[in-house]
């Protein structure tokens, strides 16, 4: 087993915010695009082409809305499965929800608020209720956008995950939307007979136009968007890295969206049935129990789905970055931070292994301590930054001369062990000359002093004799302190006739 890179100890931190859903690098992470970045960065073409397109957006924004109140495209019957529902033709939302899912909030805020404050005056609203009835629209794109910042899932509507998770969304964002039927019905002094086909319309309309139309419009534009976005992450604002708040106003809105719909629905419904007066009445106030009920069941059942979809995203997300957090810990547990080399626990864990597969199947391992010569001269003379950067450099030399089945590490200090299984007595030794001559030659550039160092070894093989692996230690441990006392910088062998001569 070859050494480990080196692990930085900030690690852990970056891992528990790992944990935080939204905070993952990916194609699903909603940044918007900043209009000063653009306007003050971008190439002149595309200042002209992508604000251009806006403005002209917002325009066609107010005309259609007012288009809306002009043509009557409110409230409008449609058969459903036997039963009448109502849907409104709102095409400003439209053109509003693509800028606010590709853009950014604000991009789809700002034209949809001026369209809806626009028809409101045309159709006679006072300028303090209609300033309040605008804010509808950009209420519901806020959810989305809440949505989408809590949960990186791509807008590229390719997957069904995807999919799945913009219609959720366009559900909850389409029922906070529609509060401004409430307000158009106080306004107009329409009673709850005449809000259910307006509230109805306003949410129902809201989603099916989410769903059939600015969906696909996703599907087509959004890979080139993306594209052009990863281009110039200049242009994009800088987001928050703290989603905790993202998922408790997601939760917050997914949940308050489903209690103000079910409340307003049964109200609605049974409200039309206490106002019969007549027989004919009390059917056709029925029926429009049942198609609501019906409705409604629906509405819960996407309601139930969006909550289990969500709830296992979460928990599939902290699974992943748990099980890569312990992964990390156990590597953090197990590693040397300066050199990044295992570390003695992992060293002697390896130990005890290496000995009983000894025991098992015989396989014979060789065992190889190091230490650097003279170090506290370098620490005294140079400073300890001039050590540490001996010690790295020394784990460097390590690494780069073991081989992948073998475990080279930290065992304490200026000392340093190596473990090498299926070896003879010649090879070790050959491998333990190699290493010192390589550590002899090598020069270690620190702020513009060049640093030279030698090193002691002290090698043994395991003897299936042994009563434990700290036998070979105790030997490869003594065989070292021989060679530091021959007059350091060479190799000396524990408990075995020597296989090649003293250097």
């Amino acid at each position: 087993m070859s050494a480990p890179a080196h692990v930085p100890s900030s690690a852990v931190a970056g891992l528990v915010r790992g944990l935080e859903p939204g905070v993952l690098p990916g194609s699903g992470t909603f940044q918007a695009v900043s209009p000063l970045a653009l306007w003050r960065q971008g190439q002149q073409r595309e200042r002209l082409l992508v604000l251009g397109a806006w403005l002209l957006s917002l325009l066609a924004s107010v005309g259609l809305g007012l288009a809306t109140v002009i043509f009557q495209w409110s409230g409008l019957p449609l058969g459903f499965s036997g039963t009448q529902v109502y849907i409104t033709l709102y095409p400003p939302l439209l053109i509003c929800l693509w800028w606010t899912l590709c853009f950014g909030w604000w991009w789809g805020a700002i034209p949809a608020y001026l369209a809806t404050l626009s028809l409101a005056i045309y159709a006679g609203m006072p300028l303090a209720w209609a300033l309040v009835f605008a804010a509808a629209n950009p209420l519901g794109f806020a959810v989305l956008v809440i949505g989408y910042r809590a949960i990186s899932v791509p807008r590229d509507m390719r997957s069904l995950r995807s999919v799945f998770f913009y219609l959720q969304l366009a559900f909850v964002g389409s029922v906070f939307g529609s509060a401004g039927a409430l307000v158009w019905s106080y306004t107009n002094r329409i009673d709850t007979t005449g809000l259910l086909p307006i509230w109805q319309g306003w949410w129902l309309g809201a989603f099916l136009q989410s769903a059939l139309i600015v969906g696909p419009l996703l599907f087509l534009s959004w890979p080139a968007l993306a594209r052009w976005q990863a281009r110039h992450p200049e242009y994009l604002c800088r987001e928050s890295v703290d989603t905790r708040h993202r998922i408790l106003r997601l939760i917050w809105a997914t949940v308050g969206g489903a209690l103000f719909y079910g409340l307003l629905t049964i109200w609605l419904g049974t409200d039309q049935v206490a106002r019969a007066g007549s027989a004919d009445a009390m059917a056709r106030a029925a029926q429009v129990l049942a198609a609501t009920s019906w409705v409604f069941f629906w509405v819960f059942v996407l309601i139930v789905l969006f909550m289990g979809f969500f709830i296992y995203r979460l928990f599939m997300r902290w699974q992943e970055a748990s099980d890569a957090l312990l992964s990390q810990l156990t590597t953090l547990a197990r590693t040397d931070e300066l050199t990044g080399l295992i570390n003695r626990r992992a060293l002697e864990e390896r130990l005890q292994l290496q000995w009983q597969r000894l025991q098992r199947y015989g396989d014979v391992a060789g065992v190889l301590i190091l230490d650097i010569d003279q170090f506290k001269d370098v620490n005294d003379s140079h400073g300890h930054d001039a050590g540490d950067a001996v010690l790295r450099a020394l784990a460097q030399g390590l690494r780069d001369n073991v081989r992948a089945t073998d475990a080279a590490g930290r065992w304490g200090g200026e000392e340093f062990l190596v473990i090498l299984p299926n070896i003879d007595r010649d090879n070790l030794w050959q491998f333990a000359e190699r290493l010192r001559q390589h550590v002899e030659r090598s020069v270690v550039a620190h702020h513009g002093q060049e640093l030279q160092c030698t090193v002691s070894l002290g090698l043994t093989l395991m003897d299936p004799a042994d009563p434990s692996h700290q036998a070979a230690l105790k030997r490869a441990d003594q065989a070292l302190y021989q060679a530091k006392a021959e007059g350091r910088n060479r190799s000396a062998w524990g408990g075995f006739n020597t296989p090649g001569a003293t250097s």
